[in-house]
């Protein structure tokens, strides 16, 4: 798998016209190699030849044992060691994760270290996006793991529901909610949760604070476990109590908006168009200016990826492409209400496809 990987990216960086491309990053590392390491990069020729994989002391056990496919590197300074590596092996123009890479660092690599001597310096190409546009369609293993994020997700919602009462505080119930998911597996949350009770509702992403609940809040939750290094991605908001004539007007327009954006999500879809399925029905609700973000974006390694879902972005979905479809509306010093759900993208036999989603909780407004 990790090999079949690597070969997709040498060939995106032959096209560049690069004689090796430099992986630097670490979630791009752990795609290609499998490596979790706090300092690691590859090395990756373009025509053929072994991948190089540096890492240090601290994870050269692991290394040797979960990436026996690759020759490997001991060297604290990872980067300059592989374009060492590389120079000698006669590569000189190399393609670097320019999006991951400080200037520091390009520093030492491109003038500090590299070549023998001293006396050669690589031609450094960037790669762009090219690498996280690379692990935008995923395998069945990856959305396997995704899946299982998921239900993890919606599990530990479901256990600390009763949390959601007046008298708890936003981080109580943050606490409670991402302890819980450890406790069913997940091996942390993948992001901190967003718990944003009342008027903190009007704030997309609120910190949860020392704020109690109170009755006729609107409380939104967003929250998502990791499990095999894979996020999950999913918002519900809630009432305590009955909920106002406001309140379910702007809920039912969420809903709707939601429904409509993931009823567009499908192979060949521009995202841009995705986008607009929703914004546009919020818009006419009279809403369009308490719409501030994108309606969603891809999940993996990562908690947000390619795809980026918006009115400003270019691009198509693609067959096995998990995103999230997240409108919202927010009106300030009142509150909000967000509503998301991580889907992938299916191509179906002789039809357009569609987004089957991975979270499972209602979409109804519960009222509690």
């Amino acid at each position: 798998m990790h090999a079949a990987r690597r070969d997709r990216a040498a060939a995106v960086a032959a096209s560049l016209g690069a004689d090796a491309a430099l992986i630097t990053s670490a979630v791009n590392v752990r795609y290609l190699t499998g490596l979790v390491s706090s300092n690691a990069a590859l090395l990756l020729p373009t025509a053929g030849g072994a991948a190089v994989l540096g890492t240090d002391s601290r994870y050269a056990g692991t290394a040797e044992r979960e990436c026996q496919d690759v020759e490997l590197v001991i060297e604290r300074e990872v980067e300059s060691a592989l374009v060492r590596r590389a120079l000698a092996d006669g590569l000189r123009t190399i393609a670097f994760e320019d999006q991951a890479m400080t200037v520091r660092r390009y520093r030492e690599v491109a003038d500090g270290q590299a070549g023998a001597g001293g006396q050669h310096r690589p031609e450094l190409v960037p790669l762009g996006s090219a690498m996280d546009e690379l692990r935008m369609i995923k395998d069945e293993a990856e959305i396997g793991l995704i899946a299982r994020a998921c239900t993890i997700t919606g599990e530990a919602f479901s256990a600390v529901l009763d949390r959601l009462c007046p008298g708890v505080t936003e981080r109580e119930y943050a606490l409670a909610l991402e302890r819980t998911m450890v406790d069913l597996g997940a091996e942390a949350p993948a992001f901190d949760s967003i718990v944003a009770s009342g008027p903190n509702g009007a704030i997309p992403h609120h910190g949860p604070g020392n704020r109690e609940f109170a009755a006729g809040d609107l409380v939104t939750v967003d929250c998502g476990a990791r499990f095999g290094g894979y996020h999950a991605d999913m918002t519900r908001t809630v009432a305590l109590g009955k909920p106002t004539a406001w309140q379910r007007e702007i809920y039912q327009i969420v809903a709707d908006a939601q429904a409509a954006g993931i009823a567009a999500a499908c192979p060949g879809s521009e995202v841009k168009e995705v986008d607009a399925a929703a914004r546009d029905l919020i818009a006419a609700a009279g809403h369009g200016e308490h719409f501030v973000h994108g309606l969603g974006h891809g999940v993996g390694l990562a908690i947000h990826e390619a795809p980026i879902i918006s009115s400003g972005r270019a691009g198509t979905l693609q067959d096995r492409v998990p995103i999230t479809i997240e409108p919202g509306i927010y009106l300030a010093g009142a509150g909000g209400v967000r509503i998301e759900d991580t889907l992938v993208v299916r191509a179906g036999a002789g039809a357009a496809g569609s987004a089957q989603p991975l979270t499972t909780i209602t979409r109804e407004l519960l009222v509690l």
